[in-house]
């Protein structure tokens, strides 16, 4: 297993363009089942999570063609499904969360769709009911092998309906979304996710011939139809990886230029950022962030301490809390960090701790955090990288932090973050890829 080794307390500056959306391309490569034509996806991040899916495709028998560093075409007209079945499946499926949205495509086009339980981030529970409730309110019939973790579902046909989500799932809403798609009548999806990962896939299937209104609300109403064509899409920057940048700017206490955003898909991001005392410039589709020699976490109304806090969108992404958390250690000021979706998200706090910051760990879902205002500098130490956006927190503590640390198990960052040093190098970090 690869480490980093990273000097920090360098000033960091220059230009940075965000990857694609790993979140949102997880969803559109397993949409490439639902036609037999040809479809190109541009804006495709190099990282780990989407080069699985895409070999896992291949194996399906989907013809890749690579056309340029970040754009690939797909035709799915020739799927080997006994490979669903198969031993190789049931490993190579086994290692990424994403693959659980093959099902929703595989059913509504071949009748049948199974996935090994599906592997990912250790950050507490993360179940797949909504997933399995939607196909069987559409007709489908689920099995599952307790002995393999194999779960299944089958339908010769799917019937739409209308049905209320258990939770605003952003994966089962997709899912069960792409299976709607070519079933019978219309599907009325109540309490759906509506973030934009969810409004991209949505306008993707509907320049395939899908019939999707409501998009962009929490109510979809899906007209079935018998086919669907191939397309052209393009991928959303990351928001999870400019929030990312926006930490190494803070941190550090760098100038930085982060390009190509697309603001309008940035949600309350921005704001959230600012509530910490953090300066960031519009200009034109980019994020500027000055140099700043201290920021200042506003208190509510009544003086009472800032909760920042997840929710389903337009609410903040819990994949960003990490980050928040880290850039509170060096604030002026107290923030509580409430972490409501996963149990297991704030455990890498007890790292944070040991580099010296002041971090109270109430409970599974919420820490206190007291900024040190850069009174006093994290110190450098050795840690463990226990999922992709702890590893990407740990990361930018270690370049602001006093001497050289050592980050183990970095193939968690690589898995969200397309070829993370070099970027890092090219605005002045010292960061070094070790090989084991």
């Amino acid at each position: 297993m690869a480490s980093f080794k990273i000097e920090g307390g360098h000033k960091l500056g220059g230009t940075i363009t965000p990857q694609g959306a790993k979140n949102e391309v997880l969803q559109i490569l397993c949409a490439v089942l639902l036609t037999p034509e040809r479809v190109v996806v541009n804006n495709v991040p190099d990282i780990i999570d989407v080069n699985k899916l895409i070999f896992i495709l291949g194996e399906l028998g989907v013809k890749v063609e690579k056309l340029n560093r970040s754009s690939y075409a797909f035709q799915a007209d020739d799927i080997d499904l006994p490979y669903l079945e198969s031993a190789e499946f049931k490993r190579d499926g086994s290692s990424l969360r994403g693959s659980i949205m093959l099902v929703g495509p595989l059913l509504a086009r071949f009748g049948k769709g199974y996935i090994p339980r599906p592997g990912g981030d250790k950050i507490g529970r993360r179940r797949l009911d909504t997933h399995f409730e939607g196909f069987i309110k559409l007709g489908a019939k689920f099995r599952y092998n307790k002995e393999e973790y194999f779960y299944g579902v089958e339908a010769k046909s799917l019937q739409g309906t209308d049905m209320l989500l258990d939770e605003a799932s952003v994966t089962g809403t997709a899912n069960i979304l792409m299976a709607s798609v070519l079933a019978k009548g219309t599907t009325k999806i109540y309490n759906a996710a509506c973030e934009p990962y969810i409004q991209q896939l949505s306008k993707m299937l509907n320049s395939m011939g899908a019939k999707i209104s409501g998009v962009g609300s929490n109510l979809l109403i899906i007209e079935g139809v018998t086919f669907l064509g191939g397309c052209e899409h393009t991928v959303l920057p990351d928001m999870i990886e400019i929030g990312s940048w926006i930490g190494v700017a803070v941190m550090t206490r760098s100038e930085l230029t982060i390009k190509d955003v697309s603001w309008e898909n940035l949600g309350q991001i921005p704001d959230v950022f600012r509530k910490l005392g953090i300066q960031l410039e519009k200009r034109g589709d980019d994020i500027y962030i000055p140099e700043q020699a201290s920021y200042e976490i506003q208190n509510y109304i009544d003086g009472s301490i800032l909760t920042i806090a997840d929710a389903p969108w337009p609410g903040f992404t819990p994949d960003l809390l990490s980050i928040v958390l880290v850039i509170a250690t060096q604030a002026k000021g107290t923030v509580l960090i409430h972490q409501k979706m996963f149990e297991s998200r704030l455990f890498f706090v007890d790292k944070l701790i040991d580099m010296g910051a002041k971090v109270i760990l109430c409970d599974p879902h919420r820490a206190t955090v007291i900024g040190h205002n850069f009174q006093s500098q994290l110190k450098a130490t050795k840690m463990t990288s226990p999922d992709i956006r702890a590893g990407i927190s740990l990361l930018i503590a270690a370049l602001s932090a006093k001497g050289t640390s050592i980050i183990n198990n970095i193939e968690q960052i690589d898995r969200g973050y397309e070829n993370i040093e070099a970027r890092l190098k090219s605005i002045g970090a010292k960061i070094t890829r070790i090989e084991d």
